[in-house]
């Protein structure tokens, strides 16, 4: 049977459009308009009036063709799925090492890694009380922690997510792990899945290390030694995760993301870099929110207006460059303490809104994770609820399975128009380290993160156990794991016993180096911070080295 699209006008289609809309005004008079997280109106009904086909190879064309709408390779999931990357992070290397050699074994086919707050906050584990230690993430500070967290993990052949702010002191402990045991760096694959600077020091202030004019040099000197060095590595990662649970939209997200990556682009450019080496390893890590249509035409919206960017403001001459690869984690902030186990639906949700729009890695979010860190029973329903997506529901069959759908693609232009907006503000400001240096972008985020918390409040944004179908009293889930108190003081033990046996002439030579390095125009910072790690300086120490050169970290509070 041979079908033709349709061809408007279509005889008898406006009668009987007609005929329903009077239908519809009946049963629904004074209906209130609805419209989604970005503000764009949503209409009960499309038909062929909203999206015509005539412009299909300029707007979708076919997987793995520009603009790339419908997917970045010509197989997508039927030819190989998404990378399972599980966020895991708990207690000491050993405690880690237990859990992800576990999670191998239930389906991931790649690892994170998240270090304790501690980390985040730049500091060793022998500046905490022990108690708090390893409760949110993995101790880890040196060489050897790492050395311990990765025991067993076939390191050249298993991605690796670090994530791992500036100034970047985990990948360098890796290679150091690497270069210990016979795997040579090019082998070394993963991403530096905390690099965007920007974005901390817009909307995660725990991870924001040092001050902006020296984060963006560290970026700069991380990204030009991993590609002379650890050319399989992505060392940036550009993350819209952060923006949208902070409070902006979805379509405000996907426009800071896509304006924080022409910054970078345009700093590398401006080093002298080459930008058909370095975008083809530009990698982005975004939020997948429960709003499942919006969501579906925010990465497919995205995905074509980054190919027009790399390939005609950027300059990139090599399709690869023109790829939008992106990392999906469902979104914690649409998970309840109230009535835990409704998360699970949640999660499956988000989890369908990502495959479907086309993503290349994904971590699900385990229903406990509003309420403390992952137990590993919860981890395990959050691996197996993405083995279900695939297996059982078979999301995999088709390539882009709601394209051609009249609402995703009218939606999809529109989600394109609201996101090009935001980037033609962000270029009017000067471009993405100006307007957040300004604090555009932060006042943008809290207009918006106050419009929806006054929805929620008022009862016009409906979340479940929350401000409706509420119940008395919730079912449990399992108690959140705590490190064994003797295990992580001993752990402390040991790493200040290392601190003082280490060569202490080796320690003080690499902590030189390192200051002249960050005072030098020619040096790379980031080579001599893995040359100090090899010297077993700690991560404290590199980061305490770097704040006094670089400048401390201070975000921008808007009022």
């Amino acid at each position: 049977m041979t079908h033709t699209a349709i061809q408007l006008p279509l005889p008898g289609f406006e009668q009987a459009q007609g005929e329903w809309r009077a239908d519809y005004s009946k049963q629904m008079a004074g209906e209130q308009p609805v419209r989604n997280r970005s503000g764009i109106e949503v209409q009960p009904l499309y038909s062929p009036r909203d999206w015509s086909s005539e412009r299909y190879l300029d707007d979708l064309g076919f997987p793995g063709q520009f603009p790339y709408t419908r997917g970045v390779y010509p197989s997508m999931h039927r030819g190989r799925t998404w990378t399972q990357r599980q966020l895991i992070g708990l207690g000491t290397p050993a405690d880690y090492n237990k859990r992800v050699l576990r999670i191998i074994d239930a389906g991931a086919n790649a690892i994170s890694l998240l270090p304790c707050c501690s980390g985040f906050r730049g500091i060793d584990c022998d500046e905490v009380d022990p108690e708090l230690l390893g409760t949110c993430g993995t101790v880890v500070n040196t060489t050897d922690h790492m050395d311990d967290a990765l025991a067993g993990v076939p390191l050249g052949k298993i991605s690796t997510a670090m994530n791992d702010p500036s100034p970047f002191t985990l990948l360098a402990f890796t290679l150091g792990v690497a270069r210990r045991r016979g795997v040579d760096w090019s082998q070394v694959t993963g991403t530096s899945n905390q690099s965007d600077y920007i974005s901390h020091f817009i909307a995660n202030h725990q991870f924001y290390r040092l001050s902006l004019p020296g984060s963006r040099r560290m970026l700069l000197d991380h990204i030009e030694f991993c590609r002379r060095h650890v050319p399989n590595w992505n060392p940036v990662s550009v993350v819209g995760q952060h923006m949208q649970q902070a409070g902006a939209t979805p379509a405000e997200t996907m426009g800071f993301t896509l304006s924080t990556a022409i910054q970078y682009a345009e700093d590398c450019i401006a080093r002298g870099m080459d930008i058909d080496d370095v975008l083809r390893r530009f990698t982005f890590f975004f939020d997948i929110s429960i709003s499942f249509f919006e969501e579906v035409a925010k990465f497919r919206a995205g995905r074509r207006i980054w190919a027009r960017i790399a390939r005609d403001r950027l300059g990139a001459k090599d399709p690869a460059c023109w790829r939008f690869k992106f990392h999906g984690q469902t979104s914690g902030v649409d998970l309840t303490q109230q009535q835990p186990l409704n998360n699970i639906a949640r999660v499956s949700v988000q989890a369908m809104a990502g495959i479907l729009s086309g993503l290349q890695s994904l971590h699900t979010d385990a229903y406990d994770e509003a309420i403390a860190c992952p137990s590993e029973e919860t981890a395990r329903v959050a691996v197996a609820t993405q083995n279900i997506l695939r297996e059982e529901a078979r999301l995999c069959d088709v390539i882009d399975p709601l394209g051609g759908s009249y609402y995703v693609e009218r939606l999809t232009d529109q989600m394109e128009a609201e996101i090009e907006a935001v980037i033609a503000k962000i270029d009017a400001a000067g471009g993405m380290y100006k307007a957040a240096e300004a604090g555009l972008v932060q006042t943008m985020i809290g207009d918006s993160a106050l419009a929806f918390q006054e929805q929620v409040e008022s009862g016009d944004r409906k979340i479940i156990g929350v401000n409706c179908y509420q119940v008395d009293q919730d079912l449990t889930v399992p108690p959140a794991e705590r490190p064994d108190p003797d295990a992580m003081n001993r752990h402390v033990e040991r790493f200040k016993a290392f601190k003082q046996e280490r060569s202490q002439e080796a320690v003080a030579r690499a902590l030189d180096a390192l200051a002249r390095a960050a005072n030098s125009k020619d040096e790379n910072v980031f080579e001599k911070v893995v040359d100090a790690t090899e010297a077993g300086v700690t991560h404290g120490e590199i980061v305490s080295s770097l704040r006094r050169e670089l400048g401390f970290g201070h975000p921008l509070i808007v009022a």
